[in-house]
């Protein structure tokens, strides 16, 4: 059995120093400012069974990972890039890596789109960090296209320029899903795959592995 706890980051982030929504912030959770979530989001961890390790998953990822454009959480917008990571979460893994004995094999997010703005490219969606911590952007957007438009031509290049076999009258979609496998107690594969569905029927068809080598997660 799989042992693993889940916990996440704080409501409504979308990235930078200030918290957003701060009066629903407040009102809803009892967090004032970014001391007070990170404190939450490190309750939050120790309170998970001591037999489990915990991934984290929330809206933004934290600041520390990079500041140019492409970075993880790299603002693409504006020139010169910066930091668009949250405070709160970077200072909660911190403070529960200095002081406890929870293991953070993984830190998952999105909200950084993996297409950067002004056609500049594409985004590094996964950084290895310190003690064995992944952390993993899955903002692959649009998540969902379709596979033919209204002249019953396709209107998406797979890979390879592989097409799922289609009729001007049938109606599919690509969905795209960001897979992590843990294996024997290990991170053992995580991969960006494109799954078609056409009426009643799914298969794979583009994986592009983010990683494949086998982190080993301590409990």
């Amino acid at each position: 059995m799989l042992k693993m706890s889940v916990v996440g980051g704080r409501p409504f982030s979308c990235g930078g120093e200030q918290l957003f929504r701060k009066g629903l912030v407040s009102a809803r959770y009892g967090v004032h400012d970014m001391d007070g979530s990170a404190k939450r989001i490190c309750r939050a961890a120790v309170g998970t069974p001591e037999d489990h390790f915990v991934i984290i998953l929330a809206h933004n990822g934290p600041t520390g990972l990079g500041s140019k454009i492409n970075d993880i959480c790299g603002r693409d917008w504006v020139y010169g890039g910066g930091d668009h990571g949250d405070p709160d979460l970077a200072q909660a893994i911190s403070h529960l890596k200095e002081t406890t004995k929870v293991s953070i094999p993984l830190v998952v997010f999105g909200h950084m789109h993996k297409q950067l703005a002004y056609g500049n490219g594409l985004r590094k969606m996964i950084v290895a960090g310190a003690d064995n911590t992944m952390y993993l952007n899955g903002a692959v957007v649009p998540r969902v296209k379709r596979l033919i438009n209204e002249q019953g031509t396709s209107n998406i290049i797979c890979v390879n320029n592989k097409v799922p076999q289609l009729t001007p009258e049938s109606r599919g979609t690509m969905r795209a899903f960001t897979v992590v496998e843990i294996l024997d107690g290990r991170l053992d594969k995580i991969a960006e795959t494109w799954v078609s569905v056409v009426e009643d029927k799914t298969s794979i068809e583009e994986e592009h592995i983010l990683f494949e080598k086998g982190i080993e997660i301590s409990s």
